[in-house]
C-alpha cells in the first residue's frame, strides 16, 4: 500500500479490470492515500481521549454509534484538511487521465489546459519577421499565465472556507507536550 509497483503494472491492472477510458480509472486508484490515512489515524489517537470511549461504552454505545456520534464530530479539523488535500490532488492530477483516457469528453480540465498550451507553442523558425515572432512569444506567455490563473482559481475560492481547519490540522504532531 505504501509503495506502488510502477506505471506499467498499474496500467495493466486498469486494463484488466476494464477501467481504461472511464472515470473510474481516475477516481479509484487515488481514492485513499496511505499517508493521509496515517495522518488521520494519528490525529484520532492523539486528540480524542480514551475516557470518552470508556464513558460511551459504559452507557451502552455501539462501536458504530461511537464513531458517528463522537469521533466524526470531534475530527472536523482533520476531515477538512484531508478533504482539501484530496481536492488539490484530484484537481491537479492530469497524468493518470493522460495515461488512461482516450476519449476527450472525459478529459479533466488540466488536460484541456495542457492541450491549449501545446497548441499555442510554435516553431521558432516558422516566422521570419522578428517583430511578429516577439508578439507571438508574448501572446504565448500571456496564455500560459491565464492558464495558471484558470487552474488555480477554483481552489483559491475554496481555501478561505477551509483555512481555519487547515492551519490547525497542519500543525498536528508538530509540537508535543
Amino acid at each position: 500500500m505504501l509503495f506502488t509497483a510502477g506505471m506499467i503494472p498499474h496500467y495493466m491492472l486498469m486494463r484488466d479490470i476494464g477501467f481504461l477510458n472511464s472515470v473510474w480509472a481516475i477516481l479509484i486508484p487515488s481514492a485513499i492515500s496511505v499517508y493521509n490515512m496515517i495522518i488521520t489515524r494519528t490525529f484520532i489517537q492523539t486528540s480524542i481521549p480514551e475516557s470518552i470511549a470508556e464513558a460511551a461504552m459504559l452507557d451502552g454505545c455501539s462501536v458504530f454509534r461511537y464513531f458517528f456520534s463522537f469521533i466524526l464530530p470531534l475530527s472536523k479539523t482533520i476531515i477538512a484538511v484531508i478533504a482539501m488535500y484530496y481536492a488539490v490532488d484530484h484537481w491537479n492530477a492530469y497524468f493518470n487521465a493522460f495515461l488512461y483516457l482516450n476519449d476527450s469528453d472525459l478529459y479533466p480540465l488540466q488536460l484541456f489546459l495542457r492541450e491549449i498550451l501545446i497548441s499555442s507553442s510554435f516553431a521558432a523558425g516558422a516566422v521570419d519577421d522578428p517583430e511578429l515572432m516577439e508578439q507571438m512569444k508574448s501572446l504565448a506567455n500571456t496564455l500560459k499565465y491565464v492558464v495558471i490563473v484558470v487552474a488555480t482559481f477554483p481552489l483559491m475560492c475554496i481555501y478561505p472556507f477551509v483555512q481555519k481547519y487547515f492551519i490547525k490540522g497542519v500543525m498536528i504532531g508538530s509540537v508535543k507536550g
